[in-house]
């Protein structure tokens, strides 16, 4: 099985994903870095140099160009679902999965705003974000999973696997 992990900037799902890929002896893949990799530079340059869409670009790109394997947690960047592109090549060979964290969670999580190569944050604002991507996530997604403030990754990731592998019994 494969499992995509989406949601906003500092939701988790990095955190989550390597916890959960772990638990499983799952494939971790982080698309972040993937961009990162191909671009030989950070996602705020990107950002800064290009534009937003040069972003939303490069991240489909590296995800169209996956060759997708049985067993992998793949991490998003939260701007993944811009692109229909992306979120149809998810929804076809994966289970989507939102980890749905409330507004103030991801504001106090988010100390290195400025510097992260956050698409539409100029002219939104984060809230602005939040507002438009909460739809966006929730219209792509298998499952979500509420995301508290005081969650540890690793029951995260256990509820990751209840909501996905319901018949399968959960050990941490």
């Amino acid at each position: 099985m494969i499992i995509t992990l989406i949601g906003m900037p500092g939701a988790g799902k990095s955190s989550a994903g390597q916890k959960l890929a772990s638990m499983l002896g799952y494939e971790f893949i982080d698309t972040d870095k993937l961009v990162i990799d191909g671009s030989g530079t950070g996602l705020q340059n990107i950002v800064n140099d290009l534009g937003d869409m040069a972003l939303v670009r490069a991240e489909e790109q590296s995800i169209l160009g996956l060759d997708l394997k049985d067993d992998c947690i793949i991490a998003t960047g939260g701007s993944v679902v811009y692109s229909e592109k992306a979120m149809q090549f998810f929804k076809e060979r994966s289970t989507i999965v939102y980890l749905d964290v409330p507004f103030g969670t991801i504001v106090s999580r988010l100390s290195n705003l400025s510097t992260r190569g956050v698409v539409g944050l100029k002219e939104k604002g984060l809230n602005g974000l939040y507002e438009e991507r909460t739809v966006l996530y929730r219209s792509f997604a298998d499952h979500t999973i509420k995301v508290g403030r005081k969650d540890k990754v690793v029951h995260v990731a256990k509820r990751i696997m209840e909501s996905v592998f319901p018949d399968h019994e959960v050990d941490i």
